[in-house]
């Protein structure tokens, strides 16, 4: 799907960029603080997130005033400038009711306008929202000064906290973002008025049905305050996910997406963005079952089909809270690929964990590699997808062994390396240097 891009003027003289893809029920999302609609389009994970959504719907976006393709140059940053650039989007359109989501500040927006106008927001969505920030979470001074003075510097501070836990290759990508959507300035004019806002007493003059989805470790936005939003507004529904990413589109995105999905009623749920699991750097894993063979003469056919499938349930739900995305089965095991190896690893974990708490008679042998591997019909292919089935087939039952490149993505990540050392893998001409997770004391 293609985005088309148009602009649109708010009452006091600001030009204001909305973009609209897709055909269905309109859903409005108001977005991050900051954002640029053609740059971040650019971005295979921000625009495989958006494509996902839009299946099925007409999704609006815009540029914030004073962010992106919008008017940069522009006095009032307020709360209630914010609700009128929505507003204006929204009239520009001529929607008269409309399914919105609101990300991140886009919440307090979402919750101020969803109360003045009741009659045209059919259902509300919150995404890793607040109506207030605690005082512990204000932009300091000193990064303040910093973000005004030194925006490079400042952008990488901020992308520190922001994508803290991303692949060093998406942290970049998201300071990017921030250089090009908008000036330093007006990104600390911003976060001064965000620090400000307080929205609480609105919450219980929501009248439309709500949804409150939020990641448990988010590191801006504590969780307790999605407990208190979907507390007060009436009938609301709360969806705690793991993960600490603060931008939708990084880690478990997809799970992003069914809940909101599901909310609106939509049959078909959304899976991982396609373009994730094969854009750039990423991380495969490979598990198997060993003895599989003999485990079938033991227990016969059906009891070993049945035991699969404990293995395939520990494994799926395993990559759900890791944000790992299945590739394929591969008949003893499954391959998924991986946006960081620390999510990789902290999945390799749980499954390990997960089949050991079920007293399973399943052992099974994980391997990891790094690389960028070529994606064709949803699988994976390359030099970096057979190394990880060599490394997966030279580990041994209930073991994780890693390549190097993944020890060295995961390095002060706090996982513990045992030095196995160069190990000759069948199909590879030069040795390779593995390591083992240990996985116990990890965990």
């Amino acid at each position: 799907m293609e985005q088309q891009i148009r602009f649109c003027t708010t009452s006091d003289g600001v030009r204001i960029a909305y973009a609209t893809i897709g055909e269905g029920p309109p859903l409005v999302a108001v977005s991050l603080f900051f954002g640029h609609l053609q740059f971040e389009w650019n971005d295979p994970d921000v625009s495989a997130f958006w494509q996902a959504l839009a299946k099925g719907r007409f999704l609006v976006r815009y540029d914030k005033r004073g962010t992106g393709l919008s008017d940069w140059d522009v006095a009032d940053l307020s709360l209630e400038a914010r609700v009128r650039d929505l507003e204006t989007v929204v009239e520009a359109l001529n929607l008269e009711r409309f399914d919105l989501l609101g990300i991140s500040e886009g919440g307090p927006t979402s919750i101020v306008y969803a109360t003045q106008r009741p009659e045209t927001v059919n259902r509300l969505i919150l995404y890793g929202s607040y109506p207030r920030l605690f005082a512990s979470s204000k932009i300091a001074e000193p990064v303040l000064r910093l973000v005004r003075s030194e925006w490079d510097m400042g952008s990488a501070a901020l992308a520190s906290v922001f994508a803290a836990s991303s692949d060093p290759v998406k942290v970049a990508a998201f300071i990017a973002l921030q250089r090009v959507a908008a000036s330093g300035d007006t990104v600390a004019r911003i976060l001064e008025e965000i620090s400000r806002l307080d929205v609480t007493p609105l919450l219980g003059q929501v009248r439309a049905p709500t949804l409150v989805v939020h990641r448990k470790g988010d590191p801006l936005h504590p969780f307790d305050l999605a407990r208190e939003m979907a507390a007060t507004i009436p009938d609301a529904r709360l969806e705690a996910l793991d993960g600490d990413a603060y931008p939708p589109w990084l880690g478990d995105s997809a799970s992003i997406l069914r809940a909101i999905r599901r909310f609106l009623g939509d049959e078909e749920e959304a899976g991982e963005p396609e373009a994730t699991a094969a854009s750039g750097l990423v991380t495969i894993l490979f598990t198997d079952i060993v003895g599989s063979t003999d485990l079938t003469q033991r227990v016969g056919d059906d009891k070993a089909q049945e035991t699969v499938r404990g293995h395939n349930t520990v494994v799926r739900d395993a990559l759900k809270t890791h944000g790992g995305s299945e590739v394929k089965h591969t008949g003893d095991g499954i391959m998924a690929s991986f946006a960081s190896a620390r999510g990789a690893i902290d999945c390799a974990i749980a499954i390990q964990n997960g089949l050991a708490a079920q007293d399973s008679p399943v052992r099974v042998r994980i391997g990891l590699n790094a690389g960028e591997p070529v994606a064709e019909e949803r699988d994976l292919f390359g030099t970096s997808v057979q190394l990880a089935a060599r490394v997966c087939a030279h580990a041994e039952a209930g073991q994780i062994l890693v390549s190097n490149v993944v020890r060295e993505l995961a390095m002060g990540k706090g996982f513990l390396f045992a030095d196995v050392g160069d190990v000759a893998l069948k199909g590879f001409d030069e040795p390779a240097r593995l390591f083992e997770v240990r996985w116990q004391e990890a965990d």
